[in-house]
C-alpha cells in the first residue's frame, strides 16, 4: 500500500514540476518580449491623428499624432506589466513596496487613456498619494516588527550556538 502512495506522490510531484517549468518558460518568454512591446509605437504613422488597424481605429487623443500616443501608452503598459509581474512573483516580505510604483504607473496609464486630462504625468503622484500612504505606513510597521523579532532571534541563535559548542566540547 505504501508503495502505491509513493508512486502516486512521485507522479504528482513530477506533474507539478513540469507545470512550474512551463510557467517559468512562459514568463521568461514574456519578459524577453517586453522590449518589443516597448517599441510597438514605431510602427504607427507619425503624421496622422487616426490610424486604421485590423484591431480597430486608434485615435491620437490629446497627443499630436498616433505615434506619440502609442509611445506614451505602451511605455506605461510595459511598466505596469513588469511591476505587476514583479509583485506577483516576488516571495519577499517587502513585495508590497512594489505596489507604490505600480500604483503610480496605473494612474499614469489612466491619464494616457483618458486624453481629456491636460497634464499626464504631472499630478499623478498627488492622485496616487491616498493609495500609497497606507502602503508605506504598513511597510514601516512590518519593518519595525521584523527588526524587533530579528533582534530576539539573533539572541536566541547566539544562545543555541553557545549551547551547542558547550555540548560538543563536553563530549570531546
Amino acid at each position: 500500500m505504501s508503495n502505491k502512495l509513493t508512486k502516486t506522490n512521485t507522479k504528482f510531484h513530477q506533474t507539478d514540476r513540469k507545470k512550474n517549468i512551463i510557467n517559468g518558460v512562459l514568463l521568461s518568454t514574456f519578459l524577453i518580449a517586453t522590449p518589443f512591446l516597448f517599441y510597438i509605437y514605431k510602427y504607427a504613422p507619425a503624421e496622422t491623428s487616426t490610424w486604421e488597424t485590423p484591431f480597430g481605429t486608434v485615435d491620437s487623443g490629446g497627443f499630436s499624432n498616433v505615434q506619440a500616443y502609442l509611445h506614451a501608452l505602451f511605455t506605461k503598459i510595459t511598466f505596469v506589466l513588469l511591476t505587476g509581474i514583479w509583485f506577483l512573483t516576488s516571495g519577499n516580505w517587502w513585495k508590497y513596496a512594489i505596489l507604490v510604483p505600480l500604483t503610480m504607473f496605473l494612474f499614469q496609464l489612466s491619464g494616457v487613456i483618458n486624453y481629456k486630462i491636460q497634464y499626464i504625468d504631472e499630478f499623478d503622484f498627488w492622485y496616487s498619494l491616498p493609495a500609497i500612504l497606507p502602503i508605506l505606513f504598513f511597510l514601516m510597521y512590518i519593518s519595525y516588527r521584523i527588526s524587533k523579532r530579528s533582534i530576539a532571534s539573533d539572541d536566541l541563535k547566539n544562545d543555541v550556538d553557545e549551547e551547542i559548542k558547550k555540548i560538543l566540547s563536553d563530549d570531546l
